[in-house]
């Protein structure tokens, strides 16, 4: 059983990664900046985070990682959903600072 807190294995990283390939040049170079900042840390929660944040389309991905949209402005209300766990909030916030100084 997967403890929220507990790391990420090997295996599940590389399935993770496999299902963040995007449509969209934009999301792919921020999502693998993602990976290469965190993927040692990666937890279970942040993974479920993640895999709710790849059920949205493209565009509103974007327009999350870009801070054009919060999640409770997509339009469709699965998006909304989706985007809207405490996991996939707590993987959005990282994804958008990941160009902040640590």
């Amino acid at each position: 059983m997967n403890l929220p807190n507990e790391l990420l294995d090997e295996r599940s990283l590389s399935k993770l990664r496999w299902r963040c390939r995007r449509g969209l040049l934009e999301n792919d170079l921020l999502i693998e900046k993602f990976f290469a900042l965190h993927e040692s840390t990666l937890t279970v929660s942040q993974a479920k985070g993640l895999s709710d944040l790849m059920e949205l389309s493209d565009n509103d991905l974007l327009d999350l990682l870009l801070k054009r949209k919060e999640p409770g402005e997509l339009l469709e209300a699965n998006s909304q959903a989706n985007a809207s766990t405490f996991e996939a909030i707590e993987v959005l916030n990282l994804l958008r600072f990941q160009d902040k100084p640590q």
